[in-house]
């Protein structure tokens, strides 16, 4: 989706802000003892109480409001009686559609105590994003995004998934343009169009590059159970910078 009123900006303003929040009010609700259902249970009260719709259930017939993923796996996790335990490192994703509109966020939260590994990987993992984000502007090569946060990753000692990547989003989840890498890839000759509406999302690890798909259908691991983290914004590339739409 590109952006082509102060509408549409608004309305993505929106849905932005509610699926932030909801992401916020979940991690802090997150605690040893609740199994990821109830804290599913929370996300889904929050979205349905201002009219919005869970976007991969609707888009995928997903089973579960938002995914919540608890280590090793690190993405697509379905909510279910999984318990919650001190130490576990869990990833909540939170897309929702709002009159027409989609948001997309993430990230990763560990819950206390933390190990002093874990707690850099997940302060590293935002600046990652960040890196990204800041990489962004109109007219720039969108491999730009994967170069600079590709560039954090080995100034720190850290590997990055490389079959997850960012994408459109906007007038549906999934939308143009597909995979957008999250490292670098030079053969990618694509540009950057004013109002570009789309997620920034590395997935950064302890060592790994690949996820494989579990027998549900939908959880992703690191085949060494290498620990991962993911945070996520969806923007708008403007004149002035990115636009981060989904800031609590």
């Amino acid at each position: 989706m590109t952006i082509e009123s102060e509408d549409q900006l608004d309305r993505l303003r929106t849905v932005g802000g509610l699926v932030a929040r909801t992401l916020a009010a979940m991690g802090q609700a997150l605690e040893p003892g609740m199994t990821t259902r109830e804290l599913d249970g929370i996300g889904r009260a929050l979205l349905e109480k201002e009219g919005a719709r869970s976007a991969p259930e609707l888009t995928y017939g997903f089973p579960g409001a938002t995914c919540i993923s608890v280590g090793p796996d690190c993405a697509h996790g379905i909510p279910d009686d999984t318990v919650v335990k001190a130490g576990d490192l869990i990833n909540i994703d939170v897309s929702a559609e709002l009159d027409g509109y989609f948001g997309d966020t993430g990230a990763s939260f560990a819950v206390p105590p933390v190990r002093p590994r874990v707690e850099r990987l997940c302060r590293d993992g935002r600046r990652a994003m960040w890196a990204g984000i800041r990489a962004v502007k109109p007219g720039r090569p969108l491999n730009a995004v994967g170069r600079s946060i590709e560039r954090f990753a080995d100034q720190n000692g850290y590997s990055l998934v490389r079959n997850l990547a960012s994408h459109g989003v906007g007038r549906s989840l999934h939308d143009e343009p597909a995979h957008i890498p999250t490292w670098h890839e030079p053969e990618d000759r694509r540009t950057i169009p004013e109002g570009l509406v789309f997620t920034i999302e590395p997935f950064l690890s302890l060592g790994a590059d690949w996820v494989e798909e579990r027998p549900d259908g939908w959880s992703l691991y690191p085949p060494m159970l290498q620990p991962t983290v993911q945070y996520e914004h969806t923007l708008v590339a403007t004149r002035r910078g990115p636009v981060v739409l989904t800031l609590a």
